[in-house]
Order: C-alpha cells, then structure tokens, then sequence
C-alpha cells in the first residue's frame, strides 16, 4: 500500500546549500577566488551545509498537525467569514398618514429551495419611512434663483418646467413637508404633450435631492413620463443623506430635476409643462447583511479555573465594529467580560476575554507559571458554579449570501403595513473563512513582518489582515506631480465581488472597510510615512465583435456565452489568465479577446473585434483601438460589450 507523499517545507540538499554559499561569496568577497575542495574556507562551509542538510531533513518530518500548532502558538488565528450585504427595499401596502418603522433585525430570506437551508438576511438599523406630499413647486434657470410656482398648479393653469427652449441646468424644485432619507418618493404627474426632440427612453434630465451642502444624484428607478413629455410616475430612491432645506423662502425636504447635456439624440426642442403633480412615499430601502441574530444563549457554568473556553452552539461568529460581549451571572450580581484582542497588555483584575470567530469559542484569561513556580493570572477568572451567558452575537457570513438580485423575498419577521420586500441589486461581499491552506501561507509573512509595516509585502499582508474580505489589495508609491516617489504608500482595495456583468459602483470599497484599512495601518506604519487608502483606477473597457456561428446552434445563446466570457475575463477580481483578477497595468490587446472569443462554445471564426475606451461614469467611449494602454494603478472594467452573431 502506498503512503501519501509528505510536503516538503524545504527542498534544498547539501549540493543546493554549498552552491548557494559559493554564489554568495562572489558576490560578497570577490577576492576569495579558490573554491577547490581543498580550501579550508571551502571546508567549513561543506561542514556547515551538511548541519543544515541534516536540520532541514528533520524540518520536511514535521507534520501539517504540527505546523499549524506552531502557527497557532504564534498567534496566527483563521479569518472569520464576511456577510453579504445588499439594501433590502420594503414597499408599503398604502400610503399611510403615519410614519412605518422596520425595526433593527428584520429578517428577509429567498425562497425555499428543497434540500438547502434559507438565506437568511438581517437589516442592520431602523428604517423609518416618512409619509410624504407635495407642498411646493418652484422652478429656476441656470443663472437666477428658483421661483415659488404653486399658486400657477394649483389654479391648474399649468407649470412651465424650464426656458423655453430648456437650457442645460434648468430645474424644477419639489417641495416635501420634510427630508426623506432612506424612503422611496412616488411623483405621479400630469403633462402637457411639450417637450419634443429628446430620447423618451433616455431623456436629458437628471434626479438630485439635498444633501446638506450640494445637490447629489438621486437614484431613478423608473420614469414613464419620457422625461416629463406625458402623463405618468417617477419612482426616486432618496438616499439616508437628505435634509431638510429652505428653496424660494418655503422649508421642506426638496428634490429636483435638472437639464442635462444629452447623451443621445436631440436636447429639448420646447419646455415640458406640468399640469398636476403629486407625491407620495411608497416605502423605503435598508442595509442588510447576511447574518442572523442570537440571543441570550447560554454557553456553560464556570468552572472557576484559568484559560476556560466554552463554545457557542452556532458558528461561526460574525465581525462587526463592536466588540463582544459576555456575561457571567454570579452570586452577588451579574458581571461583563469585554473582548479583547489578546491577553498581553492586560492586568490580574481584567474582565477581558478572546475568542475565535471561526470555531466559536470563547477563551477566558490564563495563568502562566513564572520561573520560581508562582502564577502569573493575565485576567480575573470567572467564580466557580456560575452561569456564562452570550448576551447576542451574529452568526453566517460566507459566500453562500451573495445571491441574485430580487432573490430575497420571503419576509421573516412580518412588519405591519409593508406588502413587500425585494433586493433590487445582487448582494455582494460574502467571503468563506480563510482556509488552512491560506494560513499557512500567511502565517511565515506574518511573522517576517512582526506586525509592523516596513516594505510593500508587509503594508499589502497587513491590511488584508485588516480586511479579510478584500478580493485584492496592491501597495505602489506615492508619486509627485514629476512622477518622483515621495514620503508616502497608496494601498489600493478591490472588493469582493464576483459574477460577470457588474455595476461599476460594486467595484469601489466601502467607507467601512476603507477606515478600517487605514486605521489598522497607521497604527503599524514606519514613522513619518503617509498612508493613503483608497480604490484603483479603472478604465472602462468595451468590446464590439461580430461573430459566425452555425445554422443548427441558437445564436442567442452564442451571444450570451460570448458576453459572459468577456464579462469574466476583463474584470478586476475574476478577470485575467489565471482567473485572479486582471492584473494592475496590463494592456489590453485585440488578440487575446479574439482568444477568448474563439473558445466559446458555438463560435465558429470572429469576423471582426474592435477594442474602445469607455467612461464607466458618463459612459462615453473613444475611437477603436487594437491595445488599450493601462497605469500601473489601474485595472479594467468591461462597459457594454455589444456582440453580433450571425450565421
């Protein structure tokens, strides 16, 4: 029977380790020129080579056991899962008078599948959603202050919106009675048929609310008007920055609409006029995570001894900014244990305790034996016979959580007065717990860095320690207005997010994880070094091919399995040779598009290809080129690749 072949942690010999040493001499004392066999420099380097021969040789007998025991000891601990988070929208069953809350905790799962255990989703805070109305409707020209135009609406005379014809930043002001963050604003309009030359589809218009300093695009789910040309709804999703505003003497809570330099077709050729307007708040959208909440679970009875550990019954545990918390229920009252991220700066008195997110155990204060043969107690111990409770913790994570959008529909916790609720976008972020085999490849730069960040390597391990739900993190330097480096280290994130076509939105890192990055590494940063953490460059990339495929194969999904091949291959986590992420810097060449466009199943020869730089942001592109030309800081991002086949 044969054996498993073992892992060798080093595979050099004795021959390997005398070369080596001979190569170092050249270059470190040129002028030792003998090497024979005979020299007695040469001698003891031999002697030497065959002690480490024979410490390597015990080395290779370590077992993984006992590798990760030394990882362990060294305080190398696994990364715990990361949730998925995604806003979850509630819709309301009627407009109500009064405002709705969806309390913190709100469970929302998808749909049975049989065989497979619910996604479960949590929202993370309150969501108050604000009943709202129309109380006022001023319009303003680019250069002159909005006018107050309600008694025009209310006599039903009609509103013109803009100049006539409309001049870019025009705008239409609607008044709330207050700010509606976080809620979903229906305006139900009546229009005169004006307004002729745009794109109904695509109109030169542009949603903003107010922010508290500057008006900010508001994100517009649908619009049947055709850009305020004809009867019908706008649905605004206001985001949780709104405030209340003064506009034309009268307060409220006030969003707009602007003129905008079209992107398609012709702009305004006359004013759209308004005849009537309403509004009302049809719900609201929450941030979720992919996480459910436990309460009040008992883990064990102290036994009154150091370094005890109890085990909660549903790992693993999720990281949130908080820190956990536990409570022991002794006889003269209740007492609170803090966590803590080790034992070493704590004292005999220390109500403190860590624990492993992953195995899901919680590890009271130990006591060390001095030489002499006295304790040393890192902590107090709880009392012997008393009860150790949790008081909440949240558990999931992983990417099992990063469903589909309009997955999450099935309402755990019912809220009275909410139809619905629905994810309109995927969920993104899930990360499984880093393997043993990752850790064990982190554990020796961990060490070499000493938790302290000295060269590239250590800024680049550090702060995927910080966050472990990063797809990528690069560390490049710091240039002058000349290129010149200066006193100074970028650290550019990628976020998790994997699947094919995405928004460019999903690709720039939270401020949550950007803050966490940065404080974690201006703690361990040389002195004087400036950090700047932020997301890479990206340049929009979009292809434009023209395929062959045969008679007898559906050329639909040709098309759709050549757009997912473009989608996954020029992407800033999934993209590249290796499926790692495109790499920073690396052009972009019309051959190896043509490459994987010629490996798709059902592609038959590629008439043409043609390579364009694209704005993901306006969305312009430029003239067709055979190689896009990338900044070392920069990654690509697939744009609106149109494919053609035929037969």
């Amino acid at each position: 029977m044969m054996s498993l072949p073992a892992p060798r942690l080093d595979d050099r010999h004795f021959q390997d380790l005398v070369d080596e040493a001979k190569a170092l001499i050249q270059q470190r004392c040129p002028e030792w020129t003998d090497h024979n066999v005979s020299d007695p420099g040469i001698t003891l380097v031999e002697t030497f080579a065959f002690m480490v021969d024979q410490l390597i040789y015990r080395l290779n007998r370590v077992t993984d056991l006992h590798y990760m025991r030394f990882l362990d000891l060294l305080g190398v601990r696994l990364f715990p899962p990361t949730p998925a988070v995604c806003d979850l929208t509630f819709t309301l069953a009627a407009s109500r008078a009064q405002p709705v809350t969806v309390p913190k905790a709100t469970r929302v799962a998808n749909e049975h599948v049989e065989g497979e255990e619910p996604v479960v989703f949590m929202t993370t805070r309150d969501l108050v959603i604000i009943p709202s109305a129309l109380d006022h409707l001023c319009t303003g020209t680019a250069g002159s202050q909005p006018v107050d135009r309600g008694v025009e609406l209310r006599e039903g005379t009609g509103v013109d919106c803009f100049t006539d014809p409309p001049r870019q930043n025009d705008a239409v002001y609607f008044g709330l009675p207050n700010a509606v963050p976080r809620c979903v604003v229906l305006l139900s309009f009546d229009c005169a048929v004006a307004g002729a030359g745009i794109d109904p589809d695509d109109p030169p218009l542009e949603w903003q609310y107010w922010k508290g300093d500057r008006w900010a695009a508001c994100e517009l789910e649908s619009d049947t008007t055709g850009g305020l040309t004809r009867d019908g709804e706008v649905l605004l999703h206001v985001p949780d920055d709104h405030v209340a505003s003064v506009v034309a003497d009268n307060l409220g809570g006030w969003l707009r609409c602007r003129v905008v330099e079209a992107r398609q077709g012709e702009p305004y050729s006359s004013t759209p006029r308004i005849m009537a307007v309403t509004a009302r708040t049809m719900g609201g959208s929450v941030e979720a995570c992919h996480a459910d909440l436990v309460k009040d679970e008992i883990l064990g009875t102290a036994e009154g001894v150091p370094g005890q550990r109890f085990t909660v019954r549903r790992p693993p545990i999720v990281v949130t900014d908080e820190k956990l918390v536990v409570q022991v229920l002794a006889r003269n009252g209740p007492q609170e244990w803090t966590e803590v991220d080790s034992f070493a700066s704590t004292s005999a008195s220390s109500r403190h305790f860590v624990v492993d997110r992953v195995a899901g155990e919680i590890v009271f204060p130990p006591a060390v034996r001095e030489k002499g043969g006295s304790m040393n107690p890192y902590g107090d111990v709880p009392e012997k016979g008393a009860l150790v409770k949790m008081p909440a913790y949240l558990t999931g994570g992983g990417r099992r959580g990063n469903v589909a959008r309009e997955a999450l529909v099935v309402p755990r916790d019912p809220v009275p007065f909410v139809r619905k609720v629905i994810n309109r976008r995927p969920a993104v972020g899930g990360v499984d717990a880093e393997s043993v085999a990752a850790a064990a490849v982190r554990g020796p730069l961990q060490l070499r860095g000493m938790d302290r960040a000295v060269t590239v390597e250590d800024y680049e391990a550090l702060a995927r320690t910080a966050a472990s739900n990063a797809a990528r993190i690069k560390c490049v330097p710091v240039t002058d207005s000349d290129g010149g480096p200066t006193e100074g280290v970028r650290v550019l994130v990628v976020p998790d997010v994997r699947g094919t076509e995405r928004n460019f939105e999903q690709f720039m890192p939270k401020e949550e994880m950007v803050r966490a990055i940065a404080r974690y590494l201006d703690e361990r940063r040389c002195l004087g070094a400036r950090i700047l953490v932020e997301p890479p460059s990206y340049q929009g990339v979009t292809v434009v091919a023209e395929l062959r495929a045969g008679s007898a194969v559906n050329h639909e999904e040709v098309r759709a399995r050549a757009l997912s091949a473009l989608y996954t291959y020029l992407n800033p986590v999934t993209g590249g040779q290796w499926g790692t992420g495109w790499p920073f810097g690396r052009p972009v060449q019309a051959g190896e598009v043509h490459a994987i466009l010629q490996q798709v199943e059902g592609v038959d020869l590629i008439d043409e290809i043609l390579l364009f730089e694209a704005d993901p942001v306006t969305g312009r592109r430029g003239d067709p080129v055979q190689q896009i030309t990338l900044k070392p800081d920069t990654l690509v991002f697939s744009y609106g690749h149109q494919i053609k086949v035929e037969s």
